[in-house]
């Protein structure tokens, strides 16, 4: 059987995120539902390469005093955490033996007997998160250019780019046989620079269907009633809307977030690992959360939420609540109105007819890699 290997922002990050792991794990799951092999490319970016995950301030983007402050009081959590991703990866993927860098990446096809890659999902294409152009995520090494590589669900963020690197950007993308592209907002300028099929495809984690997540997902956690505060990044105006909210219906509040002064008030959660996270959310009465995953989980478990916006997320956010048919329920100030009650059998149906055309694209590419 083809054996594909999955390249993506996962294990070498600076704090651990479910949708990057969740993401992986379900687009592993799919290639290995359509008769294919998976394998998870322990892939260390370059400038992920000094991290240290027990000190992740050098890469972290706030620089206030009061975020950093808070780290500091999250340590102890962020280890618990970690450890709890490292056995994910572990004990959910078929990963590669040994962790690539650029400097040893050209030996995986002979190591790992790769016939194929795929790249994404994720902001893999936001050259600003990865200070430039990250090879492995364009199919720049030789092994991937030479090869067979195709994008799934690949996401440009909210990236900046100028003359000089749009020049680059069409150089690079046509390193790919073909584009799965996440978001709407670049297939216009993918589809008139490049000669290559390009195609909207939604995030791996809706190509799955909720059965699918039951099987990872831990025992129900919390005894009481809670409202889940999922935060990438702190929003003052998200924080005050979760605590009027709760207030008002007697919910305590679960907080994944790195704002350990809440510590009191909110029951912290930054050490829940990821079977514990889609536990919280399933049996949460009402989600609060600036995450794009955080959205696309809440939906899946059919509960009711509100989305914030987010510094170098709005895009996206924007986009999936598109998707859903729900773009009322981003909120900027905390005091919009919106449909209180979500039609999930209307979500759930669209999001069917997106998940069609997805995996047919991705078939198409593993069957045509097959056939070479």
């Amino acid at each position: 059987m083809k054996i594909f290997g999955i390249v993506s922002c996962n294990i070498h990050v600076n704090f651990t995120n479910y949708g990057s792991a969740l993401q992986s794990w379900a687009l592993c799951r799919s290639v290995g539902n359509m008769g294919y092999v998976a394998k998870l490319v322990d892939y260390c970016p370059k400038m992920m390469e000094d991290r240290d995950i027990k000190n992740p301030m050098k890469h972290m983007w706030d620089t206030d005093v009061n975020s950093r402050r808070n780290l500091d009081l999250s340590l102890p959590a962020i280890r618990v955490n970690y450890h709890k991703f490292d056995t994910f990866y572990n004990q959910r993927f078929k990963k590669t033996a040994k962790t690539y860098f650029c400097k040893n990446f050209n030996d995986i096809v002979s190591d790992e007997h790769i016939d194929g890659f795929i790249c994404g999902s994720d902001t893999i294409f936001c050259i600003d998160e990865w200070n430039g152009f990250e090879d492995a995520y364009f199919a720049e090494y030789p092994c991937m250019k030479g090869g067979y590589a195709v994008s799934y669900a690949a996401s440009f963020g909210d990236a900046h780019f100028d003359d000089a690197t749009y020049k680059l950007l069409d150089q690079k993308l046509n390193n790919f046989k073909a584009l799965g592209i996440r978001e709407n907002k670049m297939i216009p300028y993918v589809k008139e620079h490049t000669s290559l099929p390009v195609f909207r495809t939604i995030d791996p984690t809706l190509l799955l269907e909720v059965k699918d997540y039951e099987e990872i997902t831990a025992q129900k956690i919390e005894k009481n009633k809670y409202l889940l505060l999922y935060a990438r990044r702190y929003n003052k105006k998200m924080f005050e809307y979760a605590e009027r909210l709760a207030a008002q219906n007697g919910w305590k509040i679960v907080d994944i977030s790195l704002r350990a002064e809440n510590e009191g008030k909110h029951r912290m959660a930054y050490d829940a690992g990821v079977e514990e996270f889609l536990s919280l959310v399933r049996h949460s009465e009402f989600v609060v959360t600036n995450s794009f995953h955080g959205i696309i989980f809440a939906a899946q478990f059919r509960r009711p939420f509100v989305a914030f916006s987010r510094e170098s997320g709005d895009s996206k956010i924007a986009e999936i609540l598109g998707l859903f048919g729900l773009s009322d329920r981003l909120l900027i100030t905390g005091e919009e109105s919106f449909e209180v009650n979500v039609d999930y059998e209307v979500v759930h149906s669209r999001i069917a007819e997106a998940r069609i055309e997805s995996l047919n694209f991705l078939k198409m590419e593993l069957d045509n890699c097959a056939a070479l």
